[in-house]
């Protein structure tokens, strides 16, 4: 064989067998391919403090497990949609998420974006488990939506209970963002269910839409024409402060309790001295001294700066159902199965369990009152 077409042949015997090792070598450096999962929630306007809190739960949830090695040595990559509280955004966004690969989605944090969201997620089967979606609405429904919380129906009858227990409300004016319509209705259906039955009424309904002009002084006004001993208000913290500063310009006294939507630390920030004094439901224990919450609140504190929250801990407790279900599920097993094959999760503060539609019963609510700008657990 010519010296020329001998070195051709051994160059190329030399590049074949070097070639498989080259690809392997190649591969080996590339990192793996990233789990995805989505979040979506209002973190913007009235509503931007459940939504951005909630979103930073969801984040730590996701840092912490990428430290922790990742699933199954691949990292996840969180996505994050704002819903802007407009049922067509949270739509859109939903779909987005999904066709951007999203194995899961966390959220909504309220309940008209969860039932606008919720036809999306069971067209394309994607797993969706909401922290702080509450309407029965949703409730007993063999699809693709979960929740770590409780409905209303706990919530609002545990505050009606307690106010006919302490006699300081009988009948009650309500003021009530229809905006989030599904969520603040069944809530007075609920509240004034238990409230008629302890022989209360319901004086007045006062609709709003947060996010509009809305005249503060005028709901005032419009509440108190009808001489309620009590206020209700059901709506986010924004618009809560803001109506109990009104309210107290015109009645210093009237007892005001609110919906657990508005028990957030915002809610003090601008209520100030007008929300001193008035109740409300707490749907997690802010004294809570299990080591998790503990652990939780203050890598929370470090990260961001301020409380979490009803919102950060039901984010966060969201958020783990989906990574131990995409760590835990088998081959082919799709994560809604796998997550009910698991049942049983640990929160930050407690256990809880889901039924075979997603939904949980999760005891904790307690009564809260508003004294120095803190809110103080009465029962």
């Amino acid at each position: 064989m010519p010296m020329r077409s001998f070195l051709a042949c051994g160059l190329k015997l030399l590049v074949l067998s070097v070639f498989p090792f080259t690809i392997l070598s190649l591969l080996s450096c590339n990192p793996p391919e990233p789990i995805r999962i989505g979040f979506v929630g209002g973190t913007s306007g009235s509503v931007a403090d459940l939504g951005s809190i909630g979103r930073d739960g969801v984040q730590l949830a996701v840092e912490l497990k990428n430290q922790d090695g990742g699933i199954r040595g691949r990292p996840v990559e969180l996505l994050i949609k704002n819903d802007e509280q407009n049922p067509d955004v949270a739509r859109r966004v939903v779909a987005e998420l999904i066709a951007e690969g999203a194995s899961a989605i966390v959220g909504p944090m309220t309940s008209a974006m969860g039932q606008a969201a919720v036809p999306i997620v069971n067209q394309h089967e994607v797993l969706m488990v909401a922290p702080t979606v509450t309407t029965q609405a949703l409730s007993g429904i063999d699809d693709f939506f979960f929740r770590v919380t409780s409905t209303t129906q706990l919530f609002a009858s545990k505050n009606a209970k307690y106010q006919l227990k302490q006699n300081r409300m009988h009948r009650v004016a309500a003021a009530y963002d229809v905006g989030n319509r599904s969520f603040s209705v069944n809530w007075l259906e609920n509240f004034e269910k238990t409230l008629v039955a302890g022989g209360g009424e319901i004086v007045s309904r006062i609709e709003f839409t947060s996010g509009r002009d809305i005249l503060y002084m005028d709901l005032a006004k419009r509440m108190l024409d009808s001489n309620p001993d009590g206020v209700l208000v059901i709506a986010n913290s924004v618009d809560s402060a803001l109506l109990c500063q009104q309210v107290r310009k015109l009645d210093a006294f009237v007892p005001i309790t609110l919906s657990d939507w508005g028990a957030s630390e915002r809610l003090m920030e601008l209520g100030g001295q007008a929300v001193e004094g008035i109740t409300v439901i707490q749907t997690f224990d802010r004294n809570s001294t299990t080591p998790p919450y503990l652990e939780f609140r203050k890598a929370y504190l470090s990260r961001y700066n301020r409380e979490p929250g009803f919102a950060g801990v039901h984010a966060f407790d969201a958020a783990n159902v989906v990574l131990e279900a995409l760590e835990k599920r088998k081959r082919r097993q799709s994560l809604k199965t796998a997550v009910l094959s698991i049942r049983e999760f640990e929160g930050l503060q407690s256990s809880f369990r889901f039924d075979d539609f997603g939904d949980v019963q999760r005891s904790h609510a307690s009564i809260s009152v508003v004294r120095n700008g803190r809110f103080v657990v009465l029962e």
